[in-house]
């Protein structure tokens, strides 16, 4: 979708209304519209987002962007991508997790927005953190050594 037509649409729409008037009312019309679009441009984007999410919360897998190309506007369907190393067949090992309530819903929450399944989430959590858990280990295995350079 061309955003330039949507808004060049609602100015004219304003304008026109405005043209009802005397010439006061016309030119109130045109600053008002100029106003309006700089506006409306944002709250499209925002309303593509809320739908984005929502299409995103209900599909079982992937996600739904909304992606800005200059003045092209458009919805796309992105799949998940494997947690990294991972395949399915490594995806074999269970675990009893216990949590607590708020604990459960911000997982859950978080999901959604993100718009994959809790255990794709809780995955993907678990090897983010335990990746900066392993760079943290070695980083202190090196010493107190400081990189760089600085001046006087």
């Amino acid at each position: 979708m061309k955003m330039s037509l949507v808004l060049d649409g609602l100015t004219s729409d304003v304008v026109a209304v405005g043209e009802l008037g005397d010439d006061a009312v016309a030119e109130a019309a045109e600053r008002i519209a100029a106003v309006l679009v700089r506006s409306a441009q944002a709250r499209i984007l925002d309303l593509l987002s809320d739908a984005a999410a929502e299409l995103s919360a209900d599909l079982p897998e992937g996600h739904v962007e909304v992606r800005i190309a200059g003045d092209d506007v458009s919805l796309a369907h992105v799949e998940d991508e494997p947690v990294a190393g991972d395949v399915d067949a490594d995806l074999s090992a269970r675990i009893t997790l216990r949590l607590s309530e708020g604990l459960k819903a911000r997982v859950e929450e978080g999901a959604a927005s993100d718009g994959v399944s809790v255990n794709s989430f809780i995955v993907r959590t678990l090897e983010r953190g335990t990746s900066a858990q392993m760079n943290r280990s070695r980083s202190r295995r090196g010493g107190n050594r400081l990189r760089g350079y600085g001046t006087t």
